[in-house]
């Protein structure tokens, strides 16, 4: 017997017309700058105010996605898309990620080389440019502030305008030495700093998209907790077939074989009641699919039978 159970009001994000609004307000606030950075950087011949500029691209974007997370996950799932559309979201954010650490990695050569060979900087541009950036990524930190504690795709979002606010401190400690000093090297050397920011920033979104997009277990998820809470029910003697995959990023999904003695089978429907409870609960799964097995059955692991053409059985 299989149970099924989809229980949207625990992940399906709710419309929420007023975060709307703050996402839209924020993206074009965050649009501007990253148009004004980009000019200026390239009439002050600041390479550090273009690699600003980057970031608040990277800044455009997950607020981007976050508006866009929540108008997805309002699709209804199709005969097609089964599950929804939530994995779009993964898959953008994936090449998104990528095309931005080549970008940067080319932006911190010039840096580089730059760093040997400084170039005048227009100091007082460059001021006046990251200092409205300043002052922009904190009023959108400020809208973004409450929604963050509650809501992770938010909190991601939130994450990058700070780390942007960051960046865009460096720039006007560039600017500043530049005015007082003279000393250009500063401008590709902060260049470089930011550089370092957004691929490491970038990388980690690589990282968890494609354990995403190969199904890995969520890294918020204990594997071994889970197993144990299916096992705590009275009558259960063993779980086998047992995955954890994510749909999209904190929407999780579980199958899994159950072992429920014969004189326990006619409390299935308690038992798998039990189960589900505890997994969205204790563990925010709600994409649950639970079939059950009589006590000694051997395990039946799906990995066990998959096998490339010509390759034969798995080791």
């Amino acid at each position: 017997m299989d149970t099924h159970r989809h229980d949207t009001h625990g992940h399906e994000v709710e419309a929420d017309s007023g975060l709307k609004r703050r996402l839209l307000v924020s993206i074009t606030l965050t649009s501007v700058i990253f148009i004004a950075e980009l000019i200026g950087g390239f009439l002050t011949n600041s390479l550090a105010l273009m690699t600003d500029a980057a970031h608040v691209f990277m800044d455009v974007f997950a607020l981007s996605l976050s508006l866009f997370a929540i108008y997805i996950a309002e699709l209804p799932p199709t005969e097609k898309r089964t599950y929804g559309f939530h994995r779009v979201e993964v898959f953008v954010s994936f090449i998104n990620s990528f095309v931005l650490v080549l970008i940067t990695a080319f932006i911190f050569y010039k840096g580089f080389l730059r760093f040997f060979n400084p170039e005048p900087v227009e100091s007082a541009g460059v001021l006046i440019v990251g200092s409205i950036g300043l002052v922009v990524n904190l009023m959108v930190a400020k809208w973004l502030h409450g929604h963050a504690k509650s809501d992770l795709n938010v909190r991601s979002a939130f994450i990058h305008v700070v780390g942007d606010a960051a960046a865009s401190v460096g720039v006007i400690i560039s600017a500043v030495v530049i005015y007082y000093t003279g000393w250009y090297p500063i401008d590709p050397l902060i260049s470089m700093a930011i550089c370092a920011l957004i691929i490491n920033g970038a990388v980690k979104i690589i990282r968890e998209s494609s354990h995403i997009l190969l199904e890995g277990v969520p890294r918020e998820i204990d594997f071994g907790r889970v197993r144990d809470d299916i096992l705590s029910p009275e009558g259960v003697t063993g779980v086998h077939s047992l995955h954890i995959w994510s749909i999209c990023h904190n929407v999780y999904a579980l199958s899994a074989h159950v072992d429920i003695i014969p004189t326990q089978r006619w409390r299935m429907g308690e038992i798998f009641s039990e189960i589900n409870e505890k997994l969205a609960h204790d563990h925010h799964i709600f994409y649950t699919t639970l079939q059950a097995e009589c006590s000694g059955c051997e395990p039946n692991d799906i990995f066990r039978k998959i096998a490339h053409r010509g390759r034969g059985h798995l080791h």
